[in-house]
């Protein structure tokens, strides 16, 4: 059952677009995940009082990234988007990390930023750049908070504008398709 997994991303380098899924809505105290071998999506962590995801957050299918997981996407907050929603959006950019677990080689774990195509709130956004280092700057401390509390670390290591989206996307993709040869 890896249907959502194994959907088209139709990505469009040309107009920086591509399929997203929503597993976890902005505003959520609770981390959900999909599960490939049910189809469903469950419930993961709960995070502490206080605590909720800032945006929502999901995956771009079709690929895969350094930690073996669907490339995750955090999509800017504009609706209620339900778990398991399928949405085409803009790619603005991207924050390439690494995460580690306590005496383990590090994992990146890269975070695509993306808004809604025909988005009301953020229409001319086009990069993550033109939302300001505060914005990229305090979704680092969330990552960071929420890893910490499950004895990880989280390092930024770079932030790219939608061009090295499209990159990273692409070898995604490319890992993804070797890994389904195997």
């Amino acid at each position: 059952m890896r249907e959502l997994e194994q959907l088209a991303n139709e990505l469009d380098a040309a107009a920086f677009t591509c399929r997203a899924i929503i597993e976890t809505p902005n505003g959520s105290p609770a981390k959900f995940a999909y599960d490939l071998e049910s189809g469903l999506f469950h419930l993961g962590k709960l995070l502490p009082l206080g605590l909720a995801f800032p945006v929502d957050f999901g995956f771009i299918p079709s690929t895969l990234g350094g930690d073996n997981d669907p490339l995750d996407v955090l999509v800017l907050p504009e609706v209620h988007l339900p778990v398991g929603t399928l949405l085409e959006v803009r790619l603005l950019g991207i924050m390439e990390a690494e995460q580690r677990k306590a005496s383990k080689r590090p994992k990146r774990n890269d975070r695509i930023i993306a808004r809604l195509i025909d988005s009301r709130l953020y229409p001319g956004i086009e990069d993550v750049s033109q939302l300001g280092h505060a914005f990229v700057d305090e979704l680092a401390v969330f990552f960071q908070t929420y890893k910490a509390l499950r004895g990880q670390t989280y390092e930024i290591l770079n932030v790219g504008g939608p061009d090295r989206a499209i990159t990273i996307i692409r070898e995604g993709e490319r890992r993804f398709q070797a890994q389904q040869a195997a």
